[in-house]
C-alpha cells in the first residue's frame, strides 16, 4: 500500500470517528474467535490421544466427574455455538458500520459535486460522476468494513495459531510457518498489477455508464435519426473494452487463489509425511499429528480469505484514489471566508438593494484560446430595463452565468450597488436574481414543489400567485391542479407549460434583479399575450436584464446592448440604433421580414 493511499485513507477515516465505540467492540470480539477457532483443533487432537491412550494436557488428565472425552465433546460444542454466535454479532455491526459510512461519504459527495463549478460539470460526464457516487462508495464501504476489520481477524487468528502450534511442537510449527514465506511474496507482487488493472475497470465502467446515459438523454434524437444500430455498435465497443478490463483482474485474482490452494495442500502433505515419521519413531503422538494436520489447514484459511478479499481491498484502494480525487477537487466559487462584514453585507443585499448592475472590463472564456466575453464594460441603473441582443455565440448567456457566479471571470469585476458580487454571499446573491431561462429544467415531484424550491410559501398563497400570473386555465388542465406529479424533467408538459411555470416560481420569490432569456419562446400566442401583461407587472420597480429574439421585446426595453463575439458594439434605444444602420439595424431589418430572429 502506497504512502499516498494511507493518506487518503486517514482523510476518509475521519467518517468513522462516531463509530469509535462499535469499532472497539468489534476488534475486542475478535479475540474470543480467533480462539474460539484455534482450540477446536487442539481439543480434535487430545480427543484421539485419549482414545489412544496417548499423553494429553494436565487438565484433561486430573478432570474427575466424568469420562474426558465427554468433557472435551462438550468444551469444543460450547466453542463451536460461542464462535458461530459471536461471529453472527460481529458480522451485523460490520454491515451496520459499513451502511452509515457509505451514507457519510455518499452526503458529502454529493454536496461537494453541486458545489463544484459549471466549469467542472461541464468536463465530467454525468454517467463518470454517478460511479463515483455508487459503486465506488461501495467498494469503500467494503474496505473500511468487512475488509478492513477481515484483515485484522485474519492477523489474530494467524497469530493466535501459530503460537499455539510452537507451543505444541516447534519444529512442526517452523515447517508450516516457511510455507507461508512464497504465498506473503506472491500477494505483495500482484498488489501493484492488480490495483492497476482494477483501475482501468473502473474508468471502463464510468465511461460504460456515462455511453449509456447519454444516450438514454439524447433517445428522441437517437431514434428519429435511426442511430440505434450506430449507437449500439459504439456501445458495444465500450463493453468490450470494459470486459477485457474485468478479463486482466480475474486472472490475477484466479492466479493467487489458486497458489494458496496449492501451497496449502503441498504443506499438509509435509506435514503429514514428516509428522507420520515422527508417529511411528515415537517422537509425536497420533492426536497431536492430528492436531497439526487440522492447524496446517486453519493456518493458510487466513491467506485464502486474504486471497478472496484481495479483489475487494484493491478495488477498495481503488475506489479511495477515485473518490479522494473527487473531494480534493477544488471549489471555484465560494464565499470569501476571510470576509469580517459577510453577514452584514448579506443583510444589507437582501433589504436595500437597488438593482444597480456593473460590468467592469470583465473577459471569460471556457478554453484558454478562446474568449467569449472581451474586455466587457457597462452599467445598468436600478430599475433600468436592458435587452440584450446578438448573433448566436456573442456571450449572452454567458453573462447571464457569470452574473449568477454559476463561473468566475478570468479578468475584470461584476459589481451589484457598487459591491463586488464576490463580496456578497452566494445564496443571499442568487436569492435577488429571478432567472428565467429558456431551457426550462424541473424536477420530479409536484407542481407545488417545483415552484417553492427554497421558498416556504403556503399552497394558499401559491395558489393566488399562480392565478395573478395567469396560470389558472394551465392548473385547470393539469389532473391535480398543484398535486399534479410530474415526471423528470417535466416530461408530461409541453415546452410552453414548463417556461410557464418557471416564470411564476421566479415572480414567487419577488427579486430585485430580473434576468430573462426569451422567457416566451415556446408559448402560443395567446398564452404570450396573456402572460406578457404579468411580466411587464413584474418587471416595475425591477433592475430586468433580457436576452431578447423577439423584436416587440426589444422595442420596448429602456436600452438595448449589442454584442458580437463577446465584445458590446452598439448600445441606445430602439430608434437610436435603428438610425445609426449597424448590425442591431440589420437584425431588425431581417426580422421584420422574417429571414431571422435576434
Amino acid at each position: 500500500m502506497a504512502l499516498k493511499d494511507i493518506q487518503r485513507i486517514k482523510k476518509l477515516g475521519r467518517y468513522l470517528r462516531k463509530e469509535k465505540g462499535r469499532l472497539l467492540l468489534i476488534v475486542l470480539i475478535l479475540i474470543p474467535v480467533a480462539v474460539a477457532g484455534a482450540i477446536q483443533p487442539l481439543l480434535v487432537g487430545q480427543a484421539i490421544a485419549t482414545l489412544k491412550g496417548e499423553e494429553t494436557f494436565f487438565w484433561i488428565d486430573n478432570f474427575s466427574g466424568q469420562s474426558p472425552i465427554r468433557f472435551i465433546v462438550s468444551i469444543l460444542f460450547i466453542s463451536v455455538l460461542c464462535r458461530l454466535g459471536l461471529q453472527g454479532f460481529q458480522t451485523y455491526n460490520i454491515q451496520a458500520v459499513g451502511q452509515r459510512l457509505t451514507a457519510r461519504i455518499r452526503n458529502d459527495l454529493f454536496s461537494h459535486s453541486m458545489s463544484l463549478s459549471l466549469r467542472f460539470h461541464d468536463k465530467m460526464p454525468v454517467g463518470k460522476l454517478l460511479t463515483r457516487l455508487t459503486s465506488d462508495v461501495d467498494a469503500l464501504s467494503e474496505v473500511f468494513g468487512s475488509g478492513a476489520v477481515g484483515i485484522i481477524a485474519d492477523f489474530i487468528t494467524l497469530v493466535v495459531i501459530v503460537i499455539t502450534m510452537l507451543l505444541i511442537e516447534w519444529r512442526l510449527g517452523f515447517l508450516l510457518l516457511v510455507t507461508q514465506v512464497p504465498v506473503t511474496f506472491l500477494i505483495l507482487w500482484l498488489q501493484k498489477r492488480y490495483r492497476k488493472a482494477n483501475y482501468r475497470v473502473r474508468e471502463e465502467l464510468s465511461q460504460l455508464n456515462a455511453d449509456f446515459q447519454e444516450n438514454l438523454q439524447g433517445l428522441e434524437v437517437v431514434q428519429m435519426f435511426r442511430r440505434q444500430t450506430i449507437n449500439g455498435n459504439n456501445f458495444n465497443k465500450t463493453g468490450v473494452k470494459y470486459k477485457n478490463a474485468v478479463n486482466g483482474t480475474i486472472f490475477y485474482d484466479s492466479s493467487i487463489s489458486a497458489f494458496i490452494e496449492w501451497v496449502s495442500l503441498a504443506a499438509v502433505a509435509l506435514v503429514i509425511a514428516l509428522g507420520g515419521w515422527m508417529v511411528t519413531s515415537g517422537a509425536m503422538g497420533l492426536g497431536t499429528l492430528t492436531t497439526f494436520i487440522l492447524y496446517s489447514q486453519r493456518l493458510f484459511e487466513p491467506l485464502r480469505q486474504l486471497a478472496e478479499r484481495f479483489t475487494q481491498i484493491q478495488g477498495g484502494l481503488t475506489a479511495v484514489e477515485r473518490i479522494s480525487e473527487l473531494l480534493e477537487k477544488e471549489i471555484e466559487i465560494q464565499d470569501k471566508l476571510t470576509l469580517p462584514s459577510n453577514e452584514n453585507i448579506s443583510n444589507s443585499t437582501e433589504k436595500s438593494i437597488t438593482g444597480e448592475l456593473t460590468f467592469d472590463d470583465v473577459s471569460f472564456s471556457y478554453r484558454n484560446d478562446e474568449l467569449i466575453i472581451d474586455n466587457l464594460n457597462f452599467k445598468i441603473k436600478p430599475g433600468e430595463h436592458v435587452a440584450l441582443v446578438g448573433p448566436t455565440g456573442s456571450g449572452k448567456t454567458t453573462l447571464i452565468r457569470l452574473l449568477c457566479r454559476l463561473y468566475e471571470p478570468q479578468k475584470g469585476s461584476i459589481l451589484i450597488d457598487g459591491v463586488d458580487i464576490k463580496d456578497i454571499p452566494i445564496h443571499s446573491l442568487r436569492k435577488q436574481l429571478g432567472v428565467v431561462l429558456q431551457d426550462t429544467f424541473l424536477f420530479s415531484g409536484n407542481v407545488a414543489d417545483n415552484l417553492r424550491l427554497d421558498s416556504d410559501i403556503n399552497d394558499k398563497r401559491l395558489l393566488e400567485v399562480c392565478n395573478e400570473l395567469g396560470l389558472a386555465s394551465l392548473l385547470d388542465k393539469l389532473p391535480e391542479g398543484l398535486d399534479t406529479y410530474i415526471r423528470e424533467r417535466g416530461g408530461n408538459l409541453s415546452s410552453g407549460e414548463r417556461q410557464l411555470l418557471s416564470v411564476a416560481r421566479v415572480a414567487i420569490r419577488n427579486p430585485k434583479v430580473l434576468i430573462m432569456d426569451e422567457a416566451t419562446a415556446f408559448m402560443d400566442p395567446s398564452t404570450e399575450a396573456t402572460l406578457q401583461r404579468d411580466l411587464d407587472r413584474l418587471l416595475q420597480k425591477r433592475t430586468a436584464l433580457v436576452i431578447a429574439h423577439r423584436l416587440a421585446t426589444v422595442e420596448s426595453a429602456d436600452r438595448i446592448l449589442v454584442m458580437r463575439k463577446g465584445k458590446l458594439i452598439e448600445e441606445g434605444t430602439h430608434n437610436q440604433l435603428r438610425d445609426q444602420g449597424g448590425l442591431y439595424s440589420q437584425l431588425a431589418d431581417l426580422q421584420e421580414s422574417g429571414l431571422t430572429k435576434f
